[in-house]
């Protein structure tokens, strides 16, 4: 059974297809760890539970609730970088011959409405596609991949663009995790919800203008490749994120940065949307 999984002010959820969440720990009696955390380690029973929260009554709408990181504090954050071809024509750097990995600090992570608090003049957008690890393993080949991701989930990699270049070599993990700069979710939707897993829609907005878009397939390392290029390095756990890359269209192409108000919306097909309002930090104001 397919499953979407949420955080809901800090408690494990289960959502249906109408956007109703259902606490986890309450709708399999106990079996499912209140802790998103704990409860990602059971993905197995959480498709088994998901097949039945349709008689079951919600604990209300998720558009009404505190929704949080779906998965709060992970034990690694890696993203890619230069991952599409336009992206990589638009910054006018070379293809990598092998995947771009980098970090983001877990404590960056955020809620897909939280405000993302500027760090400074040069900030930007990155919409990305999360892939999130179910089972964990190490020396994974492509083909059996797609077996240890529990779900994929929507991301921002919002960048400190002076931060990031501000030495040589650049500075990819700092500049891209001041807190705040790691929005994630809603939900996190199982593989098997989807016909193509590798090929969806993505897209990104500011103030509803359309700034970028493309499809996952796109990707010039698919998931596959860099689970198993991950893997074959150090050992994948659970919980672990990919953020895989974005597409053309990020603001310091047109030095079009992110400003005090801006609203950020985020979506992937089939998964659902973020939409983080941008603020100065509060001692600006003073």
């Amino acid at each position: 059974m397919t499953f979407r999984f949420a955080n809901v002010a800090g408690r494990s959820a289960l959502v249906d297809s109408a956007g109703r969440w259902f606490d986890a720990s309450r709708v399999s009696d106990g079996v499912i760890s209140v802790d998103p955390m704990a409860a990602w380690l059971q993905v197995e029973v959480l498709h088994r539970v998901s097949g039945t929260i349709d008689n079951t009554e919600s604990d209300g709408n998720l558009s009404d609730a505190d929704v949080r990181p779906p998965i709060p504090s992970p034990r690694s954050v890696f993203a890619v970088g230069l991952n599409y071809q336009s992206h990589a024509d638009e910054s006018k750097m070379k293809l990598p011959n092998a995947p771009l990995i980098f970090t983001k600090f877990p404590s960056c992570l955020t809620g897909p409405n939280d405000p993302v608090i500027l760090g400074g003049s040069t900030d930007d957008y990155e919409a990305e596609l999360v892939v999130v690890i179910g089972r964990g393993g190490r020396d994974i080949r492509p083909k059996d991949a797609w077996g240890y991701v529990g779900g994929l989930t929507v991301g921002q990699d919002i960048s400190d663009r002076t931060l990031q270049f501000a030495a040589e070599p650049a500075h990819f993990d700092l500049g891209k995790s001041r807190d705040t700069y790691g929005p994630i979710g809603p939900v996190i939707v199982s593989t098997d919800s989807f016909q193509d897993a590798g090929d969806l829609l993505l897209t990104c907005e500011i103030n509803g203008e359309r700034r970028q878009e493309d499809r996952t397939s796109n990707l010039i390392f698919d998931v596959p490749t860099l689970i198993s290029y991950l893997s074959g390095i150090l050992t994948l756990s659970p919980g672990d994120l990919i953020f895989t890359g974005t597409p053309e269209g990020v603001g310091a192409a047109s030095l079009r940065f992110l400003s005090d108000g801006d609203v950020i919306t985020t979506t992937i097909e089939g998964i659902g949307t973020l939409k983080n309002p941008c603020r100065i930090p509060q001692e600006a104001h003073r």
